[in-house]
Formats: C-alpha cells, sequence, structure tokens
C-alpha cells in the first residue's frame, strides 16, 4: 500500500471508530474527517466542499420537505381512520400497520412514514388494552423494508445511484429498484405479520396518552398541599391505595433529601415526594392522596388569557434539544412554556429530581402546555408525539395540493421527463408557494444533521478511489471470494453492507461500501449492478439493533424494548432478506 493508501484507509477507520464510539454527533464526526482529510493530503483543498453542492444533498433535503408536507396534510390519517374499525385481532391489526408504513415509505422518508403511523398504532393498543410494543418494531422494520423499493425511499438509494453514474453508466430511475425491492419487503412485511410472535410478550411501552400518568414506570414529582390528607401521616399510608405498588424513592423537604425513606417516616405540608411506579398505581396515590404534580399548575402561556391546559407525552427523537440535557438546563418553562410533569426511559431506575434528569434517545417525557400551542412547542424540541393528539387534519385544499404534487412528482421521475433533483425541487417549492407547508414547519423538517454528514462524507469516502483504495480493497475481496459463485459474491457483499450498518449511518455504509462493491465486481469480470443493489439493500437493512437507524432508535423507549429484543426479530428477518435478495438481484440484473 502507497502512503495516500494508507493514509485514506485510517481515515475512514478512525472516523468508524468514532461513529462507534457514539460521543460525537455523526454529523461533527464527519465534518472532523474532512478536515482530517484536507490536512493529510488525500481530499484536495479544491474538492473539500464539492459535497455541499451535490444533488444528494437538493434531493434529500426536498424529499424531507415533502414528507413533510404529507403529513402536515392529514392524507394518511384521513385514510386509515377509514379501515381502522375493520381491524379487530391483533394478527390484521399488525399486518394492516406493517403494510401501510412500507408502502408509504417506499414514496416519503421512513422516518417520516413511520412517525406519522405510530399514533395510530397507539390508539388500537389502547383500544384493546394490550402494549404498543406488539405493534412498534415490526412498524420500524417495515419502514426500512418499504424504503428499498423506490429511489427516493431511503438515502442509500440516491446515494448508490451517483455512484453508478460516477462508474460512467445512467443514474438509476425511480423505479429501477422495484422490482428487487417489492419483492424483499413484501415477503418481510408478511414475515411480520406472524412474526411479531417472537418478540417478549412482557414488554411495556406507554399505552395511553390522554391520561396524565399512563405508561409503565414513570417517575414523577408530587407535592403535598397544606390541606391534604396526608399532612402529618407516613409513608406507609401514601403507597395504601396502591397496595404498596408505588416507591417513595425520595423526600424533599426544607432543600434537603431524605434518599428512600422508610414506611414509617412523616410527612409534612410542602414535602415533594419523588414516585416511581405503575401507571394506574401512581394515579390512585395521586389522586387520592389529593398531591399536585410539580409544575402542573404554572401557567403555560406569558401573558393574555390561558387556552386550556393538555398534557401530552412524546418521545425524545436523535437530535433533540433534550437529548443530552436535562430540563433545568434547557429552562423549559421560562423558554417553551411547558411543564415536565414525568420521564419514563426502558430498564432505568431513576433517583434524581425531574429537572435534573439528562435525558436521552428514546426517553418518554409528560409535558403540560397550552392546548393550541403545545404541538407546536414539541416540534420545536423535536420531540415526537405519542399520543392520539389533537391533529389538524389539514382542509380538502391541502390534501388536493398535496397529493397531486407529490403524484406529478413521482410520474415525472418515473418517465425520466426530468432530473431527480429538480423533479423534488419543484416539487418542495411548489408545497411552499401554494402554502401546502409552511416556512417554519419546512425549515424544521430538513434535518441538517443529515445533510452536513452527507455533503462532508462525499469527498472523504472519494478518497477512497482517487488514491486507488478502492481497487486495492477489491482486489483483496477478489482473493478472498475468488472460489465463490456469481451468487456467492453477491451475497458477500450483500452481508458484509449489513454487518457494517450498524456501526455507520446507513448513507455513511453507502458511501464507503459502494466504490468497493462496484471495483469488486469489476475485478471479477461481472455487470456491478447486481454488487450496487446489494450494497444498497444491505445497507438499508439494518434489523439486529436499535443503533443502526433511527427507525430503530425512535421505538425502542416506547416500545420498552432491550437491545436483545431486535435480534430476536430481526436475526430471521435478516436471515429471509439474504435468502431472497440474492436470487432476485441475479434475476433482475445479470452479472453479464
Amino acid at each position: 500500500m502507497t502512503l495516500p493508501q494508507i493514509l485514506s484507509c485510517s481515515l475512514v477507520a478512525a472516523m468508524m471508530a468514532a461513529f462507534v464510539w457514539g460521543k460525537l454527533r455523526y454529523d461533527i464526526v464527519a465534518l472532523l474527517a474532512l478536515l482530517a482529510g484536507v490536512v493529510l493530503g488525500v481530499v484536495q483543498p479544491k474538492d473539500a466542499f464539492k459535497g455541499f453542492s451535490d444533488d444528494i444533498v437538493i434531493i434529500v433535503a426536498s424529499a424531507l420537505i415533502v414528507s413533510a408536507a404529507v403529513a402536515r396534510s392529514g392524507l394518511v390519517e384521513s385514510a386509515i381512520s377509514r379501515i381502522a374499525p375493520a381491524l379487530r385481532t391483533t394478527q390484521t391489526q399488525v399486518m394492516a400497520l406493517v403494510f401501510t408504513v412500507a408502502v408509504m415509505s417506499a414514496i416519503i422518508k421512513n422516518i417520516g412514514a413511520l412517525a406519522m403511523m405510530l399514533p395510530i398504532a397507539y390508539q388500537l393498543a389502547r383500544k384493546d388494552g394490550k402494549s404498543p410494543s406488539v405493534f412498534l418494531m415490526p412498524m420500524a422494520f417495515a419502514s426500512l423494508l418499504g424504503g428499498i423499493v423506490t429511489l427516493v425511499g431511503t438515502s442509500p438509494n440516491v446515494i448508490v445511484s451517483r455512484v453508478r453514474e460516477e462508474l460512467g453508466g445512467e443514474p438509476f430511475a425511480m423505479f429501477d429498484f422495484t422490482p428487487v425491492g417489492i419483492g424483499v419487503a413484501f415477503f418481510g412485511c408478511l414475515f411480520l405479520g406472524f412474526g411479531y410472535r417472537l418478540l417478549p410478550k412482557d414488554r411495556q411501552g406507554s399505552a395511553s396518552l390522554d391520561q396524565a400518568l399512563d405508561i409503565k414506570d414513570y417517575v414523577t414529582e408530587a407535592r403535598i398541599p397544606a390541606n391534604a390528607p396526608l399532612s402529618g401521616r407516613t409513608i406507609a399510608d401514601l403507597r395504601k391505595p396502591a397496595n404498596g405498588e408505588v416507591e417513595v424513592v425520595a423526600i424533599l423537604r426544607g432543600g434537603k433529601r431524605r434518599q428512600a425513606p422508610l414506611p414509617d417516616a412523616s410527612l409534612k405540608a410542602g414535602d415533594i415526594v419523588l414516585l416511581r411506579g405503575e401507571a394506574k398505581a401512581l394515579e390512585r396515590v395521586v389522586a387520592e392522596g389529593k398531591l399536585e404534580l410539580v409544575g402542573q399548575n404554572r401557567p403555560t402561556e406569558t401573558e393574555g388569557s390561558l387556552d386550556p391546559a393538555r398534557t401530552g407525552e412524546a418521545v425524545v427523537t436523535q437530535g433533540s434539544l433534550l437529548a443530552g440535557a436535562t430540563a433545568a438546563e434547557l429552562d423549559l418553562h421560562a423558554r417553551f412554556q411547558v411543564n415536565l410533569l414525568g420521564i419514563s426511559r426502558a430498564g432505568e431506575r431513576f433517583t434524581e429530581r425531574l429537572r435534573d434528569i439528562r435525558l436521552a434517545d428514546g426517553d418518554v417525557v409528560l409535558l403540560q402546555g397550552d392546548e393550541k400551542l403545545l404541538p407546536e412547542r414539541l416540534r420545536e424540541l423535536g420531540l415526537l408525539p405519542l399520543a392520539a393528539r389533537s391533529l389538524s387534519l389539514g382542509s380538502s385544499r391541502r390534501r388536493l395540493i398535496t397529493g397531486a404534487i407529490v403524484a406529478g412528482t413521482v410520474a415525472v421521475v418515473a418517465l425520466g421527463l426530468v432530473p431527480v433533483a429538480i423533479a423534488f425541487f419543484s416539487a418542495a417549492v411548489l408545497l411552499l408557494a401554494l402554502r401546502a407547508l409552511s416556512l417554519r414547519d419546512a425549515y424544521a423538517s430538513v434535518e441538517a444533521p443529515i445533510l452536513v454528514m452527507l455533503a462532508a462524507l462525499i469527498p472523504v469516502s472519494d478518497s477512497l478511489r482517487t488514491t486507488g483504495t478502492t481497487d486495492l480493497l477489491a482486489g483483496w475481496l477478489a482473493q478472498a471470494g475468488a472460489g465463490l459463485p456469481g451468487w456467492g459474491a453477491v451475497g458477500l457483499i450483500l452481508v458484509a453492507a449489513m454487518a457494517v450498518t450498524p456501526f455507520l449511518n446507513n448513507a455513511a455504509t453507502v458511501l464507503v461500501m459502494a466504490p468497493i462493491g462496484a471495483g469488486f465486481a469489476k475485478t471479477l469480470g461481472y455487470n456491478p449492478d447486481a454488487f450496487l443493489m446489494a450494497v444498497a439493500i444491505g445497507a438499508a437493512c439494518d434489523f439486529l439493533t436499535p443503533i443502526g437507524h433511527q427507525c430503530n432508535t425512535l421505538v425502542m423507549g416506547p416500545g420498552g424494548y432491550r437491545f436483545g429484543d431486535y435480534a430476536r426479530l430481526g436475526a430471521p428477518l435478516s436471515l429471509l432478506v439474504i435468502l431472497l435478495t440474492v436470487p432476485l438481484i441475479l434475476w433482475v440484473w445479470p452479472l453479464r
């Protein structure tokens, strides 16, 4: 290996290690990698910022705006509400949800499709008195499967199309991914419709979003008012309505904290008790003890008359302002006019006060705010509502405009009348000009960290090609797979991409693996199209961990899942994807 090749490989390896380490955000890691590439000389200064003008960035940003417009229009909620009454069994509900999410994910960004369907899953769970964990992981996996069906369904497909164009061919068209993707997605969703039974039956997520404390293992704070019957009584008296099912974690009195108080510890008016327990038990304790939830009665608007206060639950998503911060640091009440009433995190016991708990991705928070402003505040904070929300389903005019523009965009891209970037850019501009989506919502929907990461990684990944590292690695792969038949070589690339994806963002996986896969095919004398398809599908299908894709992370806390739960359903699904993808690719994209 030459020195530039060693430096390029070392840079990519260090970048992957930083992604796995997880202490720095992925966009910061990508920017540092770009800076290091320029310093090391493997990225030329004139090429350092070419990623920011790349069509990929425009396509992804425009697709996010289109997705947001579809979500705000109420098209999906309107359609699903018509069939919901016919879904009477758990299996039909799972089937309907996973296929709906998969179809939506083929048109809009998969995380957006999943977010739009989560409230409907919660409504079904609440109606039948079951845990939403039955639905959430299958829905997350279905969103990944649906994304592989079309060019714009997921970022890896867009990037793979770009790599094909750079190799001297035509970029993949809108539905070039469909023959393989629709087969994998259909049978994958069919498996999920039965395979959900592999999930543990004892996982509990939030089941009701209308009640203030309807979630498993909430930690909340309550104050004992002066006229409360518990003033002068004991901890045992406080717990009696719940038959001891509520734990008093601590008593806060006069600025002092008493941890794990004994049952005979006395209570006084003005005490704040930190409570932990099952939802219904907490409700009984708060109601019968006539306790006040801390922060519940603080005004949620600073001026003018108040609209009715509303309480709702939401999940802390990746990139949320709350992720890695505490309520005290953000000063939630003063800055956002919302009150934090409770926090839930799967598998963890809190002993700190609510305002001092450092929140993480997947946490469920209970917030109270002005009825009209709470949805907007949740968007500003980057939180995903988990409730049966007071949704504004949008006017019929908005639904008509959004539906027409999306359908027109898909049509012109499918017919090859205009480039993908121009088509989706035009769609985004028209949606804004016709007020189908507000500018504020448009800017909020554009995930800047994803765009920055893509723009920074394009020249970094290209350094593997310019230094000859791609050809070198492809040669090593060719030696390792020299004795393999063609289907074995395609399978090797597919499995390699699936193995790398949990440790990298899926877009980063494609930027690194696609040139290697194409070089591998060239060395073996095969058409690279089959290998590029294998990379795209492998990068999009991480079913084994909660960290490989945002969709998986999103459902972990609300579903009450543990890390190992993903493999229970994801391992057989991954095997099914491999067994289906290889023959479908070879049938649609011949090796010679």
